[in-house]
This record gives C-alpha cells, structure tokens and sequence, in this order.
C-alpha cells in the first residue's frame, strides 16, 4: 500500500512543455507514473513527451477528458500560485508543487484557498514523492528507490536522496518518500506525512528529516508522543550552522536558541525517536531497529 500516490494516480503537469516540466516528465513516465495530460496555455491540441502526452489549454479541460487525479507544477515563481489554484478549481485533490522563489504572502493566500477546497498540497520548493515501484510525481531520481517498509518524510530534497541512497545499500527498502518542502508556508506537514504512515498498514517504521528553523520539528515530536506506536528514526540538518546566518532554505529562520538543530535533537529525543548525525548514521540507526 502506498501514501498518496499509486497505480491509480492519473497525472496532470502543468509546465510540460518547458524545459524542467519536460525533463522530468520524462523521467516520471520512464518510472511507470501514469501521465495523461500536460497543461499549457496556448498549447491545447498538441502534444508532449514526443507525442505521448496530450496537452490542454487548462486544467479543468484536462481533468474533464483525461480524468486527471493529480498534479504536479512546473510554472515560474510568478505564475506558479495561480497554478495551483487553477488544479484546486479544477478540483484536482493532490497537487505537487516543485517550483521554488515563491513569496510566503502569495502562499498563504493560497494555502487557505486549497485548504479550504479539501486540496492536498504538497510543496511548493519540494522534491515531490515517490510510492515505490508504483508512482513517482516530482524531481526524485527513481533509481535509488528498493521496495520495502519505511517510509520517509523530509524538508529537505537532497538530504532525503542521500538517507534513501543509504537505506537502499543498507537493504532497507521504502514504501512511499514524501519531500514536503522546506518553505515557511507549505501545504503538507511533517505531523500529515507521519499520520499518514501510522495508518499504513505496510509502513513498519519511518524516517523524519528535518533542517534548522521555524519549530515544525518540535510540533512533529509532539505528535510523534502521543500519536505514533510505529518507531521514528529523526535525522536534523544544520548542526553545523553559524549562529545568527540566513541558511539556504526560506524556513531556515533561526531566532535564538529556537529552530536550531540542537532543540530539535532534544525534542525528538524526549518523544523516544533516536536521531542520527549524519545520513549514513541515520540509515544504521534505521537498520538496528529493524533488525529487532
């Protein structure tokens, strides 16, 4: 069982026809993802990824002939906001959103729109997820991916290439790997993410990973401590940061001893998740727990 996404998903994306929603569009439909539209103004009637893929002006035409369940965004910071409340109109119900640069105000008016609407979203600045060896939306490389039993949330889209890449040489396979982004304003959170895999019935533990800033960590453990039986293996980037430095990601705002890896190390730590330093570490932890 997957989280989701799955054999059922049946993709819309928007920017197919641009260089980034091209390349990875490819690559999604090489992994098996069941693309059925790409959405383009001023390009309805063609067709995409050397003729295989229609393209619609607008989504809600490529949801109406194509019975498109999912999206994801390859638009421009500009224009990416009201893509995503053209899927949510065109009641799209699960929306990736890969673009980064967008401002935070435009994402909470649009967060409150497509949450409104029962819209999930996923991103935007994010990798997007992959269900193993059923689906994958979004810009994570299929080929690091093996079948198994952990699922994995993450803010961070390298970091969750490099802790599956462990896990898979470990011989620890995935059920369902889900970058949720590491903008302040986002759609779907560590705490959706892990209650989603609680519910799995073929997930038998998880990985969460985490960066400095903001407190969405904290929150996490939180839940973890009163919601998750599964166990939870935490890995937090940014111990290494310099005090008082803007870091990378948007939502790497840290404000005194708030946000940094060390308070997110202890809180998880409190919720009985054993955290590793490093994503090798991480896999190792992941391992001995299995192996009990």
């Amino acid at each position: 069982m997957s989280i989701l996404i799955g054999r059922e998903t049946r993709l819309a994306v928007q920017g197919i026809t641009g260089r980034e929603g091209e390349f990875h569009s490819t690559a999604m439909l090489e992994y098996g993802t069941n693309i059925v539209a790409g959405v383009t103004p001023g390009k309805g009637g063609q067709t995409a990824l050397d003729g295989r893929v229609p393209v619609f002006d607008t989504v809600a035409e490529a949801v109406e002939q194509t019975g498109a369940n999912a999206s994801c965004i390859f638009v421009p910071a500009a224009f990416a906001p009201d893509a995503m409340l053209e899927a949510s109109a065109a009641r799209v119900p699960l929306v990736v959103c890969i673009t980064e640069g967008i401002p935070a105000l435009d994402m909470l008016r649009v967060y409150h729109v497509l949450r409104g609407a029962g819209t999930r979203l996923i991103g935007p600045n994010c990798p997007g997820l992959t269900s193993v060896d059923e689906a994958k939306v979004g810009i994570i490389p299929g080929d690091i991916h093996r079948r198994g039993s952990v699922g994995l949330v993450s803010r961070s889209g390298t970091l969750t290439y490099e802790v599956v890449q462990a896990m898979t040489d470990a011989g620890m396979g995935q059920t369902t790997c889900v970058g949720i982004g590491g903008d302040p304003v986002i759609g779907t959170t560590h705490i959706d993410a892990l209650a989603a895999f609680q519910a799995d019935p073929e997930t038998e533990a998880v990985v969460m990973i985490g960066e400095i800033g903001g407190d969405a960590e904290e929150r996490a453990a939180a839940f973890i401590r009163e919601n998750v039986t599964k166990p939870v293996v935490g890995y937090v980037a940014g111990f290494t940061a310099p005090e008082g430095k803007t870091m990378g990601h948007a939502g790497a705002i840290v404000s005194g001893s708030s946000g940094t890896a060390q308070a997110k190390k202890e809180a998880l730590e409190a919720a009985s998740v054993r955290v590793g330093k490093t994503p090798s570490e991480t896999a190792r932890l992941m391992h001995q727990i299995l192996a009990h």
